[in-house]
């Protein structure tokens, strides 16, 4: 398997420090005292935001060795192609760093925060698909200084590094019993998987495993439900089970964090199934109308969570897998997963650091479409589902 190239933009060793100033050169709060954040943005990506820590004048300088990352651009090979061709005709990238004090968010309608200086970094993506470069790493000024006023100083880093990452894409919705392609370079689609969904009911399954749980329903569940992952030859290599039914809590029709949906990834091993991942699914509560989800690394005995997040039931979104390191936080895999009502092809990225043959790559896609299929089994229990995902008795 040849993977795809990619790029990480990582800013992050973010820290503030002001000069002692003998008269104030503005109203209100010094920003030493006050808490400090940034929105930080690179070209045309979504804007990203971290609060800063504040250091004293005379701290010495943060370990170099200790990396923490407060911002992450991910570039595909198509961005990557994009910023080449359009640093023929403009200025290269930046990485831009507004500085604000106050907290985030918004007061009676208006942002809160107080504007304090930016900061730019120029960026050369040149070579960076191969070997790691380093665009900023100390301390720049905030602003112009004055003779009212030094000018504060912001510590950052700015670096680039390759991320490739094996990219997989279902040729149809999982329910569908698709294909599963994996992407070399722009066109090339190479078939390694597919995909049969089926309802299972499996009691040895649920009985032998500690990590699933009974659930009453009242009638009303979604149950049952399998996704089996095979490779070309026919053979299972990976396998997503709904072990915990998907019910609506008292007095309502839709599922909550209280009593979430849950889902078994498993690998074959010797003959049998072993649990490699647990997937817990819910609907969150508010005005937010997400779903939640939760999913567990089982591999060592033990349940470790490793993703906690949400994702818009109409906008979709990422689910998305990073684990810390010694260099911040590392990229492990992530799926698209589509809103409610539209149609969906699952998009899998994967670290070529987690995939050392064939098999761990289709449980990172039999997790795709685990979360993929949550999407519907959190739907409020009033709506019908689609007629693929219904057994026969809910007909």
């Amino acid at each position: 398997m040849d993977p795809c190239p990619f790029v990480r933009i990582l800013v992050g060793n973010l820290a503030l420090k002001f000069p002692v100033a003998s008269k104030p050169a503005f109203s209100g709060v010094h920003p030493s005292s006050s808490p400090c954040y940034c929105k930080i943005k690179f070209n045309n990506f979504p804007h990203q935001i971290a609060t800063i820590p504040l250091t004293p004048l005379d701290a010495n300088s943060p370990d170099p060795h200790t990396q923490t990352v407060a911002a992450c651009f991910n570039l595909n090979k198509s961005d990557l192609k994009k910023l080449a061709d359009n640093k023929l005709f403009s200025k290269k990238p930046r990485v831009k760093i507004a500085i604000y004090t106050g907290r985030t968010g918004k007061t009676c309608g208006l942002n809160s925060g107080k504007l304090l200086g930016s900061v730019s970094v120029p960026i050369d993506l040149d070579g960076v698909e191969s070997k790691p470069c380093v665009f900023q790493n100390g301390w720049i000024s905030v602003g112009d200084k004055t003779e009212k006023r030094a000018a504060a100083q912001l510590r950052l880093s700015v670096r680039a590094e390759p991320d490739p990452r094996f990219v997989f894409e279902f040729d149809g919705e999982p329910e569908c019993s698709p294909q599963v392609f994996q992407i070399q370079g722009n066109v090339r689609r190479q078939p390694v998987f597919t995909c049969k969904f089926s309802f299972r009911n499996d009691h040895n399954l649920r009985s032998r495993s500690s990590l699933s749980e009974s659930s009453s329903s009242g009638g009303k569940e979604r149950k049952g439900w399998s996704v089996t992952v095979h490779d070309l030859s026919g053979s299972p290599v990976a396998s997503a089970s709904m072990v915990t039914p998907f019910v609506p809590s008292p007095g309502s029709d839709q599922v909550s964090r209280s009593n979430p949906g849950a889902w078994l990834i498993l690998r074959p091993s010797q003959g049998t199934w072993n649990p490699w991942g647990r997937l817990e699914a819910w609907r969150e509560r508010g005005t937010s109308d997400g779903i939640g989800y939760r999913f567990e690394d089982v591999t060592g005995g033990n349940a470790v969570i490793v993703a906690s997040s949400n994702l818009s039931t109409k906008k979709g979104g990422k689910f998305l897998i990073e684990v810390g390191n010694d260099r911040g936080r590392g990229f492990v895999m992530s799926s698209t997963v589509e809103g409610v009502g539209k149609y969906r092809k699952p998009v899998v990225e994967v670290g070529v650091h987690h995939v050392t043959c064939m098999e761990d790559a289709a449980a990172f896609v039999a997790l795709a479409a685990a979360m993929d299929l949550s999407m519907d089994a959190c739907r409020p229990f009033s709506q019908k589902l689609r007629k693929e995902l219904r057994q026969h008795s809910q007909e």
